[in-house]
């Protein structure tokens, strides 16, 4: 085996769930190979570079074999290398650090005080973004 379809190749290392997903992501091009735009039926050659796009991240692999069939997670290594630039990753964090007002379980909705307090807060927030 020499070369393997892209969608066939997402699928079986398990980048998505499904063969046809994966043709999807591809016909919308949410996948990159080599920094192009590909065809579902494009041929997928071992130290090709695929990108992936996945708000808020794009994950980039490497392929460093050829599979046909979809293999379990422990297997993937062997056929694709995952070269996703860690300040990528890091988006994954950043909705995490949003702010939040912890208020106690069962304590109902904010009184007309409280309310003034949060907006005021989220106010000068957003000030502060803004200069």
């Amino acid at each position: 085996m020499e070369e393997i379809r892209l969608d066939k190749y997402l699928w079986a290392v398990r980048i998505f769930k499904t063969r046809s997903d994966a043709a999807e992501a591809i016909r919308q091009n949410r996948v990159l190979v080599n920094d192009a735009y590909a065809k579902p039926s494009r041929e997928v050659r071992i130290g090709d570079r695929i990108s992936v796009k996945r708000m808020p991240v794009t994950y980039q692999y490497k392929v460093v074999g050829y599979v046909s069939s979809r293999q379990p997670a422990k297997n993937v290594p062997d056929y694709c290398l995952n070269i996703t630039p860690q300040e990528e990753l890091d988006k994954l964090n950043a909705p995490r650090e949003t702010i939040f007002v912890l208020r106690d379980r069962g304590t109902g909705r904010p009184t007309k005080k409280e309310r003034r307090d949060l907006d005021n807060l989220m106010e000068g927030i957003f000030l502060e973004e803004e200069e």
